[in-house]
C-alpha cells in the first residue's frame, strides 16, 4: 500500500466517477481503477461497490476512505512540518472562507505572508456547513465563519471581528440620508439576498422574524459580487456587513450604508480548523497571524464579541 493508492481513493468519493476522479489525480482511468483493486487486495476487503459506473463505496470502503483521509493529511502535514525546518519555508494553505467575510481576508494573508513569505493560499467560497464538513474531511485546512450562530462543533478557533449590518442603497434612494432604518422598513424594498443555504441569509431571516417580517428577496444569489452589482447598477437594496462599503466604493458618494435597529445585530467572525496535537506548522503559522488581524485589516474593525 502507497500513499497515492489512498489518494486515487479519495478522489473517487469526491468524484463520483472513474473518468473524473482519474482526471483529477492526472492519470488515466485504468491506473486508478487498478490500484484501487490493488488496495483491495492488500487490505483483503472489498472498497467499491462496481457496476457499469460508480454506485459507492463498501461500508468497508467507507471505514478505509476515513483512515485515508487522516493518513494523507498527517503525510502531508509531515512533509509541511519538514519544509519549515528550512530557511524558507513553503507550502499552501487550503482556507473555506464564507462570502461575507471575504473582503476581509487580506488582512489575514497579508499578516501570514509577512511570517513566511513563500506560503500561499488556496481561497474557497463555501457555507458555513460546507465549511465544517470540509474540515472533517481534511478537504480544507481552516475555514472563516461565524463563531456564534450555530454550533461548529471544531475545536481550535480565533475571532477576528465582529459583522454589523447596514442597509445598502444607492444615494438617490429616499433613505439615503436616514442615520439608521428599522429591518421593518428595510423589508418593503426590493431586496437582493444570498441565497438560504448561507448562514449570512439564516441570520438575516431570524431578524426580520423578530421584526415581525418575512420578505422574499427579489433576486437571491450565493455571491455577494452580484449583490453588490444589483445594488450598484439595478436599483435593488441589499442587507450586508459594514465593510463592504469599502468594497462598493462608498468613498466616492454614490452608495450609503444605513445602520439597521429594531434590532440590532452583530455577529462573530472567526478562523475555525479542527483540534491537532500538535497542529500542523502552516496552520499554527496562521492561527498565530490571526492575532494581528486588526492591525492588517484596511477599513476599521470591530474587536470580536463572544456572547
Amino acid at each position: 500500500m502507497d500513499i497515492r493508492q489512498l489518494r486515487y481513493l479519495i478522489a473517487l468519493a469526491r468524484e463520483k466517477h472513474f473518468t473524473r476522479a482519474a482526471e483529477a489525480s492526472h492519470v488515466t482511468q485504468p491506473t486508478l481503477s487498478g490500484r484501487i483493486r490493488q488496495l483491495e487486495e492488500e487490505l483483503g476487503v472489498p472498497i467499491v461497490l462496481r457496476g457499469q459506473r460508480y454506485h459507492g463505496l463498501t461500508p468497508e470502503g467507507e471505514r478505509v476512505l476515513s483512515w485515508a483521509k487522516k493518513i494523507v493529511e498527517d503525510f502531508d502535514g509531515m512533509r509541511r512540518d519538514l519544509s519549515m525546518l528550512s530557511d524558507e519555508p513553503e507550502g499552501r494553505v487550503t482556507l473555506g472562507v464564507i462570502p461575507s467575510a471575504m473582503p476581509c481576508l487580506p488582512a489575514l494573508t497579508q499578516a501570514t505572508r509577512l511570517r513566511h513569505p513563500r506560503v500561499g493560499f488556496e481561497i474557497l467560497s463555501r457555507t458555513s456547513r460546507q465549511i465544517a464538513r470540509e474540515l472533517e474531511d481534511f478537504t480544507i485546512d481552516a475555514g472563516i465563519t461565524y463563531l456564534d450562530s450555530e454550533p461548529l462543533g471544531i475545536g481550535a478557533t480565533r475571532p477576528l471581528y465582529t459583522e454589523h449590518y447596514r442597509l445598502f442603497v444607492t444615494a438617490d434612494s429616499p433613505l439615503a440620508r436616514r442615520a439608521e432604518v428599522t429591518w421593518a422598513e428595510a423589508s418593503a424594498l426590493p431586496l437582493c439576498a444570498l441565497t438560504p443555504d448561507m448562514q449570512n441569509r439564516r441570520i438575516l431571516d431570524d431578524a426580520f422574524a423578530e421584526a415581525g417580517q418575512a420578505p422574499r428577496p427579489m433576486v437571491e444569489s450565493n455571491s455577494t459580487v452580484a449583490l453588490c452589482a444589483h445594488v450598484a447598477h439595478g436599483g435593488y437594496a441589499a442587507i450586508l456587513p459594514e465593510h463592504f462599503l469599502a468594497v462598493l466604493g462608498g468613498g466616492a458618494g454614490r452608495i450609503r450604508a444605513i445602520p439597521l435597529v429594531a434590532p440590532v445585530v452583530s455577529r462573530t467572525i472567526g478562523l475555525v480548523a479542527l483540534e491537532r496535537d500538535p497542529p500542523p506548522p502552516l496552520l499554527a503559522a496562521l492561527l498565530d497571524a490571526a492575532k494581528s488581524f486588526g492591525t492588517f485589516a484596511g477599513f476599521a474593525l470591530d474587536p470580536p464579541r463572544i456572547r
